[in-house]
Order: structure tokens, then sequence, then C-alpha cells
């Protein structure tokens, strides 16, 4: 008699669409293709559902970004320490860098602070900035960063 020899199953990793977890703060969230829900975040706006320690996006319109590293610098500060503990986390602001120039936001702050305090974000905090064009580029790219961790953490399983 032969026995036949039964080759284990190879599953793939999960391709799921992720559900992305809106935090209860935000004040315009996207509209995503993904499945939503909202709750409090520990940090950022927008994470995925499971990896609320570990995944993170900060969104900002132009004029609040400047805002915050400018005249809310304090605030603003503990939101990157607790953002830089995490496995990946990023700023997403709706508006091209180059709006960063004197009279391209109402605050009217010097052009050359916004520019060192976004430099000081990236290298003394290690949280990469996505300018995007415009709010609906700035959305495509949150789903789409998010989407790509989700993947990504989950191969590790």
């Amino acid at each position: 008699m032969v026995e036949k020899t039964v080759k284990p199953e190879i599953t793939e990793p999960t391709t799921s669409m992720p559900t992305i977890v809106i935090d209860t703060r935000e004040q315009l969230p996207y509209s995503f293709n993904a499945p939503c829900v909202r709750r409090k975040l520990p940090a950022g706006d927008y994470s995925v559902d499971g990896y609320d320690w570990e995944i993170a996006v900060e969104r900002k319109s132009l004029e609040d970004y400047v805002k915050s590293v400018i005249n809310d610098r304090v605030r603003f500060k503990k939101e990157l320490l607790s953002l830089q503990e995490y496995k990946s986390a990023c700023i997403v602001v709706e508006a091209p860098l180059a709006s960063i120039k004197p009279g391209g936001y109402p605050s009217g702050a010097n052009p050359n602070a916004v520019f060192g305090a976004t430099t000081s974000i990236i290298v003394d905090y290690g949280i990469p900035i996505y300018f995007c064009s415009d709010r609906q580029v700035a959305r495509k790219f949150t789903e789409e960063w998010l989407i790509r961790w989700h993947r990504k953490l989950q191969r590790k399983f």
C-alpha cells in the first residue's frame, strides 16, 4: 500500500481591507473607501484597528500646521513626543510645501520659522511630514499609507 503525502496548505497573509480608526476629536474627517470606525486615539487623527499604539497619521490643514508649529509649540511637542514612540507615524499637510511663503497663510508667521520647525520635526523627532497638494490628495495618501502599513504588519505574523 502506497501512502500519499499531503502537502500542507500554504496560506498567504491576509490582505483584507483594514478598518481605519478616525479619532473622535478629528473635526473634518476624511471619507475613505475602507471601512471606518470612530473612537478616541492615543495620538494622531487616523490609525488602523488593532494598531492604535503602533501607526498613526496626524492630519493638518496648512493654517493648522503653521499654528501648531509656531503658536502652539508646547502642546504640539507633546503630540510629537507621543508619535515618536510609534512604529510608524507621520504628519500629512493638505498643501504643497511651496505654500510656506510670505502671505501663504493667514497667521503671517515667518516662513523661515515654519521651515525650521518642519526640518526639526523630521530630523529631531524622526517623524516624516508629507506635504500633499490639497485635501483630496492628502486623503488618498493617508488611506494608502495606512493600508500599506497594515499589510506590512500583517506579513510579520
